[in-house]
């Protein structure tokens, strides 16, 4: 059954538990939830779709929509926020079923419908400040958010209900638990929430931090008593809690984030691991928390996570065929691409035959981030006694920098 959000306002999207990775890359342990919703005027708009035939969302779309009497043929108006798969993949099936429905798009998104779907009949390009009257007081803004995280990206911003279509701006991952909206989540569920956004902000936002800002300042002044995204859940207890909180991460681009060590290492026979425990005991000494993840074991998004959260990070893995350990390459390559940046890092691992180009290749996979190199140690084969000790004084020096940086979690974010 579809859900009434507002006055003539329904979600109608749907709840996707799959083992299937989000974007070919991120694991979904808690699922993902894909909105859409309808608003009615005198004329009805669907804005935002869902990926057709994933995990059976399309059906679930047209059940809804059939729940609320809206035939797709009378649908008006296909607003699209973003083009993005996941949001649009059913467009060419709704096209079919709504024939005569003008699809609106920002101009970069007008241009993917083409791409994707080539579609380019009855396609409408709006702009920041264009509206659209629905009638019966429903009337759309829209306001470009380009690279938030897609060069496509807008809000639709409904002016009666107060309600900002948001797309994947204060997204998140995971499914609904049951309820829709922040103020029905209970307690126990809000560490989930956090963690399921910060995961997502760091796989699929991260690099684009600078744009959020100002994507945020272009509401100011305007009254906004709901945020409604295409993921995650519908914000309309507290909005400024999510817009806060990704204003935090955004943040995290720029300065040092929370005075937290996020502890990452491969190990293949446990010469590498062991060091890991000797420093781990070095950044608790210091009362800073540490959290330990150990690659490729964990999967790459939930490391993201918590690195992003964290202002220090302790990197570790063995040499491998005179290289860096593959997956830490490959975690490597992807901050970089990222924009990780403001980190205080320290380096260290074992080796066998040979150190080989591991520094080297550790050198070049940073080059550009903004990080400052604590300490570095490298060892051959097992640690001995005095280089253990070495690695609790890194990591206690690590965490005394650490610890001097102000948090910026708060209540209000």
């Amino acid at each position: 059954m579809a859900q009434a959000i507002a006055d003539g306002v329904w979600w109608v999207g749907s709840n996707v538990r799959t083992e299937e990775l989000f974007e070919g890359m991120w694991p979904l342990p808690h699922g993902v939830a894909l909105n859409s919703y309808v608003i009615k005027g005198d004329r009805t708009a669907i804005i935002e779709l869902v990926r057709e035939g994933w995990a059976g969302a399309s059906t679930e779309l047209m059940d809804k929509l059939r729940s609320i009497n809206v035939a797709p043929a009378t649908i008006d108006y296909i607003i699209m926020n973003h083009l993005e798969p996941d949001h649009s993949g059913f467009l060419r099936t709704m096209r079919e079923l709504a024939p005569n429905a003008t699809i609106i798009a920002s101009a970069k998104g007008a241009k993917l419908i083409e791409a994707f779907y080539h579609i380019t009949d009855r396609v409408t390009v709006v702009k920041t400040g264009d509206t659209l009257d629905l009638g019966a007081g429903k009337s759309f803004t829209f306001v470009e958010i380009p690279n938030v995280h897609w060069p496509d990206s807008m809000v639709t911003y409904e002016s009666q209900t107060q309600i900002a279509f948001s797309s994947d701006a204060f997204g998140s991952f995971g499914a609904h638990r049951g309820y829709l909206f922040d103020d029905e989540m209970p307690p126990a569920d809000a560490e989930l929430w956090e963690s399921e956004t910060l995961r997502y902000y760091a796989s699929i936002v991260a690099m684009f931090s600078a744009h959020v800002p100002k994507a945020i300042a272009k509401f100011d002044g305007i009254p906004i008593k709901m945020i409604a995204p295409a993921h995650g859940l519908l914000w309309r207890g507290n909005p400024a809690l999510i817009i806060n909180r990704f204003l935090r991460y955004a943040g995290y681009a720029a300065d040092y984030a929370e005075p937290e060590v996020a502890v990452v290492y491969g190990s293949m026979y446990g010469n590498t691991e062991a060091m890991v425990k000797s420093v781990v005991s070095g950044i608790a000494s210091e009362g800073v928390r540490a959290t330990v993840l150990k690659i490729p074991e964990t999967d790459t998004s939930t490391v993201l996570g918590v690195m992003w959260r964290c202002a220090g990070l302790a990197l570790a893995c063995p040499t491998y065929n005179y290289g860096i350990f593959p997956p830490m390459k490959d975690l490597l390559s992807y901050v970089h691409h990222a924009h990780f940046n403001k980190k205080k890092v320290l380096w260290f691992g074992s080796y066998g035959w040979a150190e080989g180009s591991k520094q080297k290749e550790f050198n070049e996979l940073t080059t550009g981030i903004d990080w400052d190199i604590t300490g570095n140690l490298s060892f051959n084969g097992a640690p001995l006694a005095a280089e253990l000790a070495n690695g609790f004084a890194l990591g206690k020096q690590l965490a005394l920098q650490v610890k001097a940086i102000p948090a910026k979690r708060n209540s209000s974010n």
